[in-house]
């Protein structure tokens, strides 16, 4: 990964038994990939459904900007905050029970959002849904470390990340036709149906794999994920996580609609295209780097060459987004094939730890990232508050908020320079 592995700097209780990093299989893809795909999948529906249900939501429930950026970024609230006692639990447990029993949380959440009649009950139901989704994305990725050999991760991280298009996909235009027949609430019963029917698969399919996980007690697991915490290989990715893959999801979750409609001057329908579009972009690079990811690997590009060329290239396709210059359509692809790269941080972190504590570090940086989307999701319907009181018209409003967006992403891009390559905390 670049960086040598900082195996020295870690606490003794992150230093396990090697023989579980050689637990390495060849499962089928109905028996392991199905089944974590199907749990990303809604999951990444559910993080992104809120952009087109957002006008529903606000005239049903006359909601301020701030009011609609909060409700809607509960879900990273809690998503976040799950993120340390979830990786310790993948490690320790195992993701089919971690992740099967989460997702029945899932169910309830969704059919308690089908069922809110206020503002806070709607909030409490989506952070519900954050808690229970907290472990799809990182429970596959501990999976694949387990039973894929190291230079099939960037492909099979591709693949998985591209079920997460699917269900960004799904979230918007089809979701959008199915406003009419089923109504929001409708929408969300069906989703608490698809959540028991998956957390089943997983339960019967995956591999009890438990007794195999760690056993290094709660103080002991607490020190471990504080010293990842303090290590450069963390650090390194964490504003970039936050900013990038956090901002990312808040624009693509809420915020892209509201830009579409105000400042292109858009109809719902034609913006609930345009995210499609979007999607089918991100959906193309995660395929993309599916295919040809265990082929860059041995070639010698590294998780943190493919983030320093996409992030780059999201930064000028900004750009041109901020100040009207090209055309709609391929400028959202673009964006969105471009986002592809987020995932590979998670690969980038972990090179630098060992393969035991995988799913610790791979979840202290989805922290950021959710933190990052709840700070940006919500900051956002604050500034446009803030902007909208001081006289500006909403488009207007997007325009400066989305602009600030830009420059802390800049900023947070520094530390992913050659520069820094071989930097290391004392």
């Amino acid at each position: 990964m670049g960086d040598a592995p900082m195996w020295g700097t870690m606490p003794p209780s992150m230093i396990m038994d090697r023989s579980m990093s050689t637990r390495l299989v060849s499962p089928g893809w109905g028996q392991i990939f199905l089944p974590f795909a199907l749990g990303y999948y809604l999951s990444y529906l559910l993080r992104t459904v809120n952009a087109v249900i957002s006008p529903a939501l606000t005239g049903e429930l006359g909601l301020s900007a701030a009011q609609l950026g909060l409700l809607t970024s509960t879900y990273f609230l809690a998503f976040g905050l799950a993120q340390i006692p979830v990786g310790i639990a993948l490690d320790r447990y195992g993701p089919r029970r971690v992740e099967g029993a989460l997702l029945i949380l899932t169910a309830l959440g969704a059919a308690a959002f089908a069922l809110g009649e206020s503002l806070g009950g709607l909030g409490l139901a989506r952070a519900l849904i954050g808690l229970g989704v907290s472990a799809c994305l990182m429970g596959a990725l501990k999976g694949f470390a387990m039973w894929y050999p190291p230079e099939r991760q960037s492909s099979m991280t591709g693949f998985i990340m591209a079920a997460g298009a699917l269900g960004a996909l799904t979230a918007s235009a089809p979701v959008e036709a199915m406003l009419p027949l089923l109504g929001w609430r409708g929408v969300f019963w069906l989703i608490a149906v698809m959540a028991v029917a998956i957390a089943l698969w997983i339960f019967l399919s995956l591999p009890d794999e438990a007794s195999a996980g760690t056993r290094d007690t709660l103080g002991g697991a607490l020190r471990s994920v504080a010293g990842i915490y303090a290590s450069w290989g963390f650090l390194r990715f964490a504003a970039s996580a936050a900013f990038f893959t956090g901002g990312f999801m808040a624009l693509q979750s809420l915020w892209a609609v509201p830009w579409l409609m105000n400042v292109n001057g858009l109809e719902l329908a034609q913006a609930a295209s345009l995210l499609l579009v979007l999607n089918f972009g991100m959906l193309a690079g995660q395929l993309g780097i599916g295919v040809l990811g265990t082929r860059l690997a041995r070639s010698g590009v590294r998780p943190v060459n493919l983030m320093q060329g996409g992030f780059a290239g999201m930064l000028a396709v900004q750009v041109l987004i901020l100040f009207g210059w090209g055309p709609l359509a391929p400028l959202w692809f673009l964006l969105g094939m471009l986002s592809a790269v987020n995932s590979q941080a998670y690969l980038a972190s972990a090179g630098y730890f060992p393969r035991e504590v995988f799913a610790r570090v791979s979840t202290a940086i989805n922290l950021m990232a959710f933190m990052g989307a709840f700070v940006v999701q919500w900051g956002l319907g604050g500034a446009l508050d803030g902007l909208l009181a001081a006289g500006h018209d909403m488009a207007a409003a997007l325009s400066i908020a989305f602009a600030g967006l830009i420059v802390l992403q800049a900023l947070s891009y520094v530390p992913l320079l050659p520069m820094f390559e071989r930097r290391r905390m004392n």
